[in-house]
């Protein structure tokens, strides 16, 4: 571990995050083995919705490299990564990622979210978006969130719409998805929009 780092890798940001049913934090170092055993049983029922998944994506290696990453991000304010767990028995249940923060005129970011397929459509996804999206119009002062969902991704659609987002249009060839260019269904939320 030491040598991939060059050093001792540094510490997750001190920030958790509640929703009425889940908690969220950023990852640390030893949640990979829930984290890997999550993402590999659940594999098929992700893939159809995420980009491909590199050959080596749920070995250590890859895990500490992703760390790495998400830690510079928070600390250059440009994503903020979260996995969330049942408060109930801190099951890992899945992530949300703030990703792309625009500072300046615009104070927008991007969110995006995954679930274990055991913990699908039982609502955790949904306050554990909301509790994000709290957090970025809040805390982090954005005015903007934005997401996306492929059209006949209608369990996303609705969760999107539910927690507050509106749709918003049609992107054309937004994000490779499982190796193809896929159409988007956009959707937005402002500030007073979570208000409300």
């Amino acid at each position: 571990m030491m040598e991939l780092f060059g050093s001792a890798p540094p510490a997750p940001p001190p920030v958790q995050l509640s929703g009425a049913q889940v908690w969220l934090r950023p990852a640390h170092l030893n949640d990979w083995p829930a984290w890997a055993e999550l993402r590999e049983s659940s594999r098929a029922f992700l893939t159809p919705w995420e980009p491909s998944w590199p050959i080596d994506c749920l070995t250590k290696g890859a895990w500490q490299r992703r760390l790495r990453r998400q830690y510079d991000e928070w600390k250059n304010d440009s994503a903020y990564n979260f996995l969330f767990f049942r408060a109930q028995d801190q099951a890992l249940l899945g992530g949300v990622t703030l990703s792309h923060i625009r500072r300046g005129v615009t104070q927008t970011g991007t969110l995006g979210y995954w679930i274990g397929q055991r913990y699908a459509r039982q609502g955790y996804t949904a306050d554990a978006v909301r509790a994000v999206c709290t957090y970025a119009l809040g805390a982090q002062a954005l005015h903007r969130l934005e997401a996306g969902c492929l059209p006949h991704n209608m369990p996303s659609r609705k969760l999107l719409q539910r927690v507050g987002f509106r749709e918003e249009g049609l992107a054309r060839g937004y994000l490779r998805i499982n190796g193809q260019w896929e159409d988007h269904v956009l959707f937005g939320m402002l500030r007073e929009d979570l208000a409300a």
